[in-house]
Parts: structure tokens; sequence; C-alpha cells
């Protein structure tokens, strides 16, 4: 049954372009719930290979009312939709928007991440580039005896077994380019291929015209040299892209195809990933990789994060432990509650952010595209301009025609079109290779513009990892009853609290936790409580003020029994990263919601000059936009909740990988390790990007001004023009890898005491 809209499967049979599309339901099931109404679906179109390919599919998906976003991704050749699920009370079908792609002709399926149709397309290309290069050998060789000055059988002879060599390489190798510009021009648009094809067939069609009336001149190896060289700038795209690919392919591949799931009635099903859901029961043994996020109901065992963190050494859980998608269990077996499903799972987030890294519409994207879609009738009217200027002024319609092919071939847009996404491509690279990911190519563009750094402080300067400070002062009996309570809460001064005891613990049968107070609890010896001052013992009386630590009181009736005092961790380097950024010019500030005292101890000893403390969420939304008011391009790097909005406000932004979900989504960047330097090394990698894609801006600009000229007044011959094409390509690729020059970043130093925050008086010493 199709769900198609009225008109819909009439018009694909009219054009031709029935294709054996997804089902509505198939589409909806694949479809991933954004919240609001919408809902993302992501298709594959193999078809897709320039920027004119982007832009007719995007501009078709953009006119559906039900379409709120589209963006072609070249690197995956994934089409992503976010779509409304109603457009004015109608449902909507999703088969309707797998049509609209039909419809540009190109052919839509369900996404999947696999490496083997990446392996088959690059194998396609290198076979046809060494057909293309072996035809292009010989019949070079056979040119050379023509040029020699053969006598005329003898050179006819050399022509005919040239446009016998010359034909089926034609049809073998371009096939890549003739079914592009053939799908394009019968669904009423051109790509960058309709003028490549036409400039191959035309040089082809001449000179076997040539040839079949004993002319002098053919231009076979011109023609089999532009698509040997065209072959390989194709290839070094894809080349290019797969190496970017290859990280996203290589992450898809740690997630197991299945899961072992407990059933109510204690048997075991095995159940491919994709039908995991939420709540349910999985049994991980060791040596397994956690197939979706989850929490640990039993068991205790050691947990490869590094797809996390960066860090090779294991990391213990056990239960009440959070496992994310992808992380490695190595030494015991784990019964775990599955907290989201596969595609929503740490492990699919973080390929949706390496995928969107080089899918963004950039500032130099969007001027590509631009570019891309004047291109083919820009070409085709020079051509047909420059062809009938020659034959109506000159006289001669052979040359006319041999002129309007040079000025084909010589202004193929390889090197316009290699520009921005070789250099994004790179840059995500050396980013993910570094533990950062990002969104999209604008995020670079707009961090390389960034002028002021805003920094969150608990869990952004800081691990978010509290440390007890005063643990041998306390008495055992009352760290063994704070120890036992803070077992039953998940706050961080509690777990830091429960970590830093190492004995037993007291046992408690009922531990109720109040919101904004703390854990109480009742045994023989009267009510005990374990919380903040006012909670703890009714009142704040005592409280300095103006200590930088943060303290939990346990009391028993009312009485303080003790006084837990903690400190936070400095991320490792976080002090030689704030004095790099000094250095390179950047004004660095702290907006926390922390107490003033803490703030401005952690300020001192990171040389930061200008902070708040005790803001709100719509606190640091100000911050930033009396900044950007102030003309600065704010780059803010927080973690939680609270500082999404201000994520969100800023020129660009930055998250580390512990921060809340709504916090990692806010963010252009994401980065996986504990160091600070991923904002500098970020940085760095952006602006050196943006210099690179100027200068292939430059270069292809560059070679079109001497070019084209050139080929206009008749002095390229249709050889000269594949060759200088295709060099104009290969020297943009090559300056875009230089970025792969930039250094990595350095090892991480290890958290310690040194990196702690220190009281105002050991500052002041």
């Amino acid at each position: 049954m199709s769900c198609c809209a009225p008109g819909t499967e009439a018009a694909l049979e009219q054009e031709g372009l029935e294709k054996a599309l997804p089902s509505s339901e198939e589409l909806w099931l694949a479809s991933k719930d954004l919240g609001d109404g919408c809902r993302q679906t992501d298709l594959s179109v193999p078809g897709v290979y320039c920027g004119s390919c982007i832009v007719t599919i995007e501009d078709a998906l953009r006119k559906m009312p039900e379409v709120a976003k589209a963006r072609v991704n070249l690197s995956t050749k994934r089409v992503a939709v976010t779509w409304r699920e109603t457009v004015d009370g109608r449902k909507t079908d999703p088969r309707d928007i797998a049509s609209a792609i039909a419809r540009t002709g190109y052919d839509p399926h369900l996404f999947q991440m696999a490496a083997d149709q990446s392996d088959s397309e690059r194998n396609q290309l290198l076979r046809a580039v060494a057909v293309a290069g072996f035809a292009a050998t010989n019949i070079m060789l056979l040119s050379v005896s023509v040029w020699s000055g053969a006598e005329s059988a003898t050179r006819d002879l050399f022509h005919w077994i040239s446009a016998m060599i010359a034909a089926p390489t034609l049809i073998y190798s371009g096939r890549f380019f003739f079914r592009s510009a053939w799908s394009a021009l019968r669904n009423g648009h051109t790509n960058m291929d309709v003028p490549i094809s036409l400039a191959v067939t035309l040089s082809y069609a001449m000179s076997l015209w040539e040839t079949m009336h004993h002319g002098e001149h053919a231009w076979f190896d011109a023609t089999v040299s532009l698509l040997f060289f065209l072959l390989i700038g194709r290839t070094l795209d894809h080349l290019m892209r797969d190496r970017a690919r290859s990280a996203v392919v290589g992450l898809a591949r740690l997630s197991p195809r299945g899961a072992m799931v407990l059933l109510a009635d204690g048997s075991h099903e095995y159940r491919p990933v994709e039908d995991v859901r939420t709540g349910d029961m999985l049994l991980i043994a060791a040596g397994e990789r956690i197939p979706v996020d989850g929490l640990v109901l039993s068991g205790e065992s050691d947990i490869d994060w590094s797809i996390v963190n960066g860090e090779s050494a294991p990391v213990s859980t056990s239960r009440g432990g959070k496992l994310l998608a992808g992380t490695l269990n190595l030494t015991g077996a784990l019964t775990l509650q599955a907290v989201a499903e596969a595609k929503n799972s740490f492990l699919a987030e973080i390929i949706s952010l390496m995928e969107a890294a080089e899918g963004g519409k950039a500032r130099y994207r969007r001027i590509a595209d631009r570019a891309a879609r004047l291109y083919s009738p820009v070409v085709h009217l020079l051509a047909l301009t420059s062809f009938l200027a020659w034959g109506i002024l000159g006289g001669d319609w052979k040359q006319a025609m041999l002129v309007a092919i040079s000025v084909l071939i010589i202004t193929c847009p390889c090197a316009l079109g290699l520009a921005v996404p070789v250099v994004q491509v790179v840059a995500a690279g050396r980013l993910f290779k570094n533990g950062i990911m990002v969104k999209e190519g604008s995020a670079m563009e707009r961090l390389a513009e960034a002028s002021q750094v805003l920094f969150d402080k608990t869990g952004t300067l800081t691990i978010g990892r509290p440390r007890l400070e005063n643990g041998d002062a306390i008495a055992p009996r009352d760290f063994a009853i704070a120890a036992g309570l803070a077992a039953h809460s998940r706050h961080p001064l509690s777990r830091a609290l429960y970590r830093a005891h190492s004995g037993p613990q007291a046992m408690f049968e009922t531990v109720k936790e109040i919101p904004g107070g703390g854990l109480e609890a009742v045994d023989p010896q009267g009510t005990w409580r374990l919380g903040n001052r006012k909670f703890a013992l009714g009142t704040v009386a005592g409280n300095d003020v103006n200590s930088p630590y943060s303290e939990v009181i346990l009391s028993l009736d009312g009485e303080e029994r003790a006084q837990f005092r903690f400190d936070d961790v400095l991320r490792p380097d976080a002090v030689a990263t704030i004095a790099a950024l000094h250095e390179q010019g950047f004004g660095c500030g702290i907006v926390s919601g922390d107490r003033e005292p803490v703030v401005a101890a952690m300020a001192r000893q990171l040389g930061i000059e200008h902070w708040r403390a005790g803001l709100t969420p719509e606190g640091k939304v100000e911050m930033v936009a009396q900044a950007s008011n102030g003309g600065a391009r704010v780059l803010m790097v927080g973690d939680g909740i609270n500082d999404a909005p201000a994520l969100a406000s800023a020129h660009v932004s930055i998250a580390p990988s512990t921060a809340a979900d709504i916090g990692r989504q806010a963010a252009d960047f994401v980065f996986m390790r504990d160091s600070l330097g991923a904002v500098s090394f970020a940085i760095d990698v952006s602006r050196k990007a943006g210099r690179l894609i100027r200068e292939n801006f430059a270069l292809a600009i560059a070679y079109n001004i001497i070019a084209v000229p050139v080929a206009l007044a008749g002095q390229a011959t249709p050889l000269i023009a594949a060759v200088a094409m295709s060099t104009s390509s290969i020297i943009v690729v090559v300056n875009s890898l230089r970025l792969n020059m930039l250094g990595s970043m350095p090892e991480e130093p290890s958290t310690g005491n040194a990196y702690t925050v220190k009281p105002e008086s050991a500052l002041a010493a």
C-alpha cells in the first residue's frame, strides 16, 4: 500500500523515476524523534558527487512544507532530513520525502553505515583510472609518431587505432560522468558533469570526424588524457572524503550487532541492537562492547573508556554505574538496564557529530555552492559564444569547435569544487584524532573568528569530580556513618564522600533524600542528617562564607558531628591553556554559578582577571550578550544544563564530553579528553583551515583568470586544456594536505594536587 500524496506515484511513473523506495513504515521506524513534533530521517544517495548535486537535492526538499531542515553530506553520501510530524493537520508521510529526492534523479535508500559500499566505489574508480591511464599512454605513443611527420596512410592507421582504443575507454571510464550528467539533464537541471561529458564527447566526435576525412590532426590523446586527469581528481576527492568517513565507519563498528536480553521469565534472547528498547535488561560478558547506554544492575568489572576520554587506563564499575555505548567490558560479567535505544546512545551521537562536521553550510561552502549553481550555465554560454565568435568572425568552424571544446575542458571547476570540502575533511579528521568532535564546517569558521573566551567553572575548568580535602581529620565512626548515607545519593559531593571512605560503612534501613537539602536516616541513636548546614543544623550560623571549599555537614538530632570539606580538581594543563590563550590575544573570563570565594580563588590561580560568580543561566546569557555588544566574538566553554542557553547564544561554543546532554547538543564542538588544551588546539586547526580555504579559492580563481582567456584566444589545444585543468585540482589537494603538518595536542599531564583550587591564604603566600 502506498501512502504517497496524490499524484506522487503518477508523477514518478510519468518521469520514468519509479524507484524501489523504502516503505512509509520503514522510513518512520528508521527515523529519530527529535522532540517538539519533529523527526529526522537519514537517507543514502550514492549518486551525489558535487556541490551542484547538493544544491539540487536540498532545494527540492526545502520546498516541501513538512521539511524543517535538509543537509547533504558528501563524505557519506547521506541526506539528513528533519521533518515535522504533522503539517496543517495532516500527518506527514516520510515516503513523500524519499519521492522528492527520486524526482531530482537521485536514488534514495535507507542509510546504513557500511564500509563495503565505499570500498566498492573506490575500487571502481581505481580501475577506471587504470584503464584511462593505460589507454592514454598508448594513444600518446601513437600520437608521437603522428607529430613526428608520419605519412598520410600511417597517420590514418594510427588515428583509427587510437579511435578504437579511446571508444571503450570512454564508455568504461567515463560512465561516472555520463550517468551523472544524464540523470541531471533527464530531470531538467545541470551539474558539473554535464559540461565535462560534453567536452569528452565532442572531443572524441571531432577527432573521429577528422579521422574519417583523413584529417591531419585528431585529439584522441586529449580526450582520454582529460578523462584520466578528471578521474584522478575524483578519486583523490573520494579518498580524502573516505579518510573522514573511515573514522565514522570505525566508530560504527564499535557497536555490537546485537545483545543478549534477559526476559522476565529468566530466559535469554538474542536481539539485533536496533531492536533493544529502553528498560531491557542486557547480559554483557567479559570482552564484549556495550551495545547501548545503560545502568549496571549487578556485577563488577573494569571498563575500557578510551573511546570517551582517550585514556587507556580502565575504569572500574559496579551496581549503579552508568556505561556508554561503544565502551568495552574487560573483566567481569554485567547485567545492564538499557536507558537509551541504539540510535539515541552515546556512540550514535558521536557518529552524528563526525558526519555533521563536513556537511554544515559554512560561509565558504555556501560560496562554493553558489559558484556550482552558476557554473554550468556560465560555461555553456561561454563555450557557445566562443564557438559562434570564431565561426562567424574567423570563418573556420572546425577551429571554432576546437576552441569551444578547449573552453569546456579548461573551465572544469574541479579545483573550486575541492577548495572547501577537502580542507574541512582534513580538519575534521585532525580534530577527531585529537579527541575533538566538530558539528559542522561553519563552526570552524566561527571559532577562527573568536576573540574572547568565557569559561564555566565546575565541570569545565575543573574535572567536575569534587575531592574530599579533610578526610584524615574525620573520626572513623562519623566517616562510616556519612559514607553509609552518601551511598544512597547521586549528588557529586555524596559520590565524592563515598569514594573517599575505604572501610566498612554504616547500614541504614531507610534513607530519604530531600532535594536541596541532603540525606536523612533514623536509627536507635536518633536522626542522622548529611547535607548543607541549614538542612543538617537548622541554621547557617558558623558557615564561613569566605571559604573556597564546598562543605557537607553530618549531624545527629541537629548537633554537628563532622564537617566534610571538598575542593575541585582543575583540568590538566588548565593553567597552561589559559596562559597560551592570553599570549594569542584572547580575553578570558569565568562565568559561574558557584560562590564568590570559590570562583575568586580559581581566577587567581589561573591568572584570569575578569570573572563573575553566583550567575543564573539568564545571567550567563547576559554576560555573553554584553561581551558581544562590546564588539567581541565570544567563545563559550561550558558543560551544564545551566550553560546551554549561553552555549547556544555565543558566537561559537565548546563543551566537554562529560557535559549534560543538552549542553553537548547546544555546543558546536565536543572534546573527549580531560585536557583543556583542546580549546586552543581547536582554535589553531580552525584558523589554519580558514587560511587554506582562502588560499584554495585564490588558486582556483587565479587559474581561471589565466586559463580561460588563453582558451578563448585559441591558444590551448584540448590536450593542453586537460593538463592545465587537472594540475589546478592537484595543487588544491596538495595545499589542503598541509593542514596535516600541524602538530598534535601535547600529552595530558596527570591530575594531581598541583592542579587543585587552593585557599586564598595559600595563593597569597
